[in-house]
């Protein structure tokens, strides 16, 4: 393992968080709270952390794949604990496990939080909770390898690989910095048309960035207790949800636009099967909630709103879904555990993996019914290796392993199966709201600490798909290389 590389990567997450606390002191000092001090202290010690460690710079900046997984893992780790920092100390959140959990569920863009009123904490609280989603959203690997140069070529492909979402990273992109500066400003442009958008259907400046930024991240921190349903406006809701599909889509998608490769578009699969999916799942729960609600209108605009909130991980709500019959629930669930398109902000299983899965599936039938033919995965035209195949089916295979613990190890916490169930979901998916104590009305404040660490640990595995957290525990990892 080469560690002083890891330790230099490790230096640069801290004085960008640094950095970014400076944000959370400009907004504590705008508003005249007196908690911007612990922003201002920390954030200033983070940054005289960090540039004392890069000043070390490694001579050389090879690293195998366990390095750059490793790396992630725990730049995602120490980039929770410090985030937690201000939360704890300023007495936001008194205990440090549940603000580690609030900081982990921001940075992991996961959502779920342990806050029974999110309104008493100050501006520049609520500012760093959405701004951790933000940061998190596109990723802080991406981040770094638009800032620092010398993380290019195969340290940079190593640490993307480990931090990106979906079966695999395409081998054919043009130098990874521009990538991933192009990328970020996809990322920041979307941010800031939405913004206004929400600013031109009447929001205050700072609850349109807040909510912008939440969006982004595919987080759903909100400022208010009833997320965005304190926001009585379809236009609002609507903007936010038509955004968090957006952020959901592939960036790659974005990338084609800008270069007019519009004909690539149509070649995606895995867009057109996003898109049905959220099309399916909106008309099957708005005739389902139709009794619900008193016109056809709401019926869709609440069914299209959560939909897309699910798809995208994102967790926004404007109404209680615990009310909802249970064909909508479960559908719901089902859509939680897709999760959005690989290269997207939003998390859970990924559409590509099920493409894939199901084209797999659909082969080994044609073969017991044609055992001598040959018999290919293709996905937008592109045959899919027997390598990623295998990949995909063993990742299922250690996804489902993980919500089957973790579901048993919270059911010790004693509340009953729709908790326990949807609650492994929501964080191992990024999500955030399931269902019952842990609903669109609910959070996750009554599980005991115990509960709330492993909860820790599946939204930063979900967040990083679960090997690069699972290495840092092997020993043998660890070796020289």
């Amino acid at each position: 393992m080469n560690k002083r590389t890891i330790i230099y990567i490790l230096g640069w997450v801290l004085l960008i968080e640094g950095i970014a606390m400076q944000l959370g002191t400009l907004v504590g000092l705008w508003y005249k709270e007196s908690s911007y001090s612990h922003f201002l202290f920390i954030g200033l010690a983070l940054i005289a952390i960090g540039i004392i460690v890069i000043i070390n710079k490694p001579k050389k900046f090879f690293m195998q794949r366990k390095d750059g997984f490793a790396a992630t893992a725990l730049s995602w780790i120490v980039l929770s604990l410090a985030g937690a920092l201000p939360l704890w100390i300023s007495g936001s959140i008194p205990n440090f496990v549940d603000a580690f959990f609030e900081s982990v569920s921001g940075f992991t863009t996961t959502g779920a939080t342990i806050l029974n009123d999110i309104e008493a904490l100050d501006n520049c609280m609520l500012f760093w909770r959405s701004l951790s989603h933000f940061l998190g959203g596109m990723g802080v690997i991406v981040f770094l390898l638009a800032l620092i140069p010398k993380l290019g070529g195969n340290a940079g492909i190593n640490l993307m690989k480990a931090e990106s979402t979906g079966p695999e990273v395409d081998k054919t992109m043009p130098k990874l910095r521009n990538y991933a500066i192009v990328l970020y400003t996809i990322y920041v442009g979307l941010t800031v048309i939405e913004t206004i958008l929400l600013m031109c259907g009447g929001m205050y400046f700072f609850d349109a960035v807040t909510t912008a930024m939440s969006t982004a991240g595919t987080g759903g921190f909100s400022s208010y207790n009833k997320s965005m349903g304190y926001f009585d406006s379809y236009y609002l809701q609507g903007v936010v949800a038509v955004f968090m599909m957006l952020f959901g889509v592939n960036f790659y998608v974005y990338i084609l636009i800008l270069t007019r490769k519009i004909k690539a578009i149509l070649r995606m699969e895995e867009l057109w099967y996003y898109l049905g999916i959220i099309a399916f799942s909106t008309i099957v729960i708005a005739v389902n909630i139709s009794s619900i609600y008193h016109t056809a209108f709401d019926s869709v605009h609440q069914s299209f709103f959560y939909v897309s909130s699910i798809m995208s991980s994102t967790g926004f709500a404007i109404d209680n879904t615990d009310k909802w019959p249970e064909l909508s629930k479960t559908l719901i669930c089902v859509i939680t555990c897709i999760g959005a398109c690989a290269g997207s902000t939003g998390g859970g299983f990924k559409v590509s993996r099920i493409l894939i899965l199901l084209k797999e599936a659909r082969k080994e039938f044609r073969l017991i019914v044609h055992p001598r033919t040959i018999q290919t995965v293709k996905v937008g035209g592109k045959k899919i290796s027997h390598e990623v195949t295998r990949n995909v089916s063993v990742y299922l295979i250690v996804y489902t392993m993980f919500v089957v613990v973790s579901t048993g190890l919270i059911a010790l916490n004693g509340f009953d199966f729709t908790t326990n169930f949807t609650s492994v979901l929501a964080t191992l998916n990024n999500t955030g709201p399931g269902f019952s104590i842990v609903g669109s009305a609910g959070n996750y404040s009554g599980f005991n600490m115990f509960s709330k660490i492993v909860f820790i640990f599946n939204m930063i595995a979900g967040r990083l798909e679960i090997y690069p957290l699972l290495l840092i525990f092997m020993p043998t990892a660890w070796k020289k290389n």
